[in-house]
């Protein structure tokens, strides 16, 4: 089991900066990728970043030169910063994980934290 808490989020003006944080905590040896989903009203759940514990990363089209997803692996923590941020960002960001502790693949999601950009 997982335990992930989110922090952060909130109302931004757009054009303006906003980051937050993910704390996974319990089998959190076995992470082998950490990341950002987001769910706009109405819409499905997409992504917005992932980074794996090598480092790699992968970015929504949409976030590209705009999001990077930091990762510090000895605090089990993952952060999103989001720049330039537009009204279409405005949506629910979930924190997720993949957890491989054998040979089968597990995935845990955070409670979600709100981001509403708007003037």
């Amino acid at each position: 089991q997982v335990q992930l808490v989110e922090s952060g989020g909130g109302l931004v003006q757009p054009g303006g900066p906003l980051r937050f944080s993910c704390v996974a905590s319990g089998s959190a040896a076995s992470i082998i990728a950490m990341g950002w989903y987001r769910q706009a009203p109405g819409k499905q759940r997409d992504l917005a970043a992932t980074i794996t514990s090598g480092g790699s990363t992968n970015y929504a089209d949409s976030g590209k030169g705009r999001f990077t997803i930091p990762r510090d692996n000895p605090k089990n923590t993952v952060y999103l910063q989001m720049n330039s941020l537009k009204p279409e960002d405005t949506a629910v960001y979930y924190c997720y994980t993949a957890v491989k502790p054998g040979v089968s693949l597990y995935g845990y999601w955070g409670q979600g934290t709100q981001v509403t950009v708007s003037s």
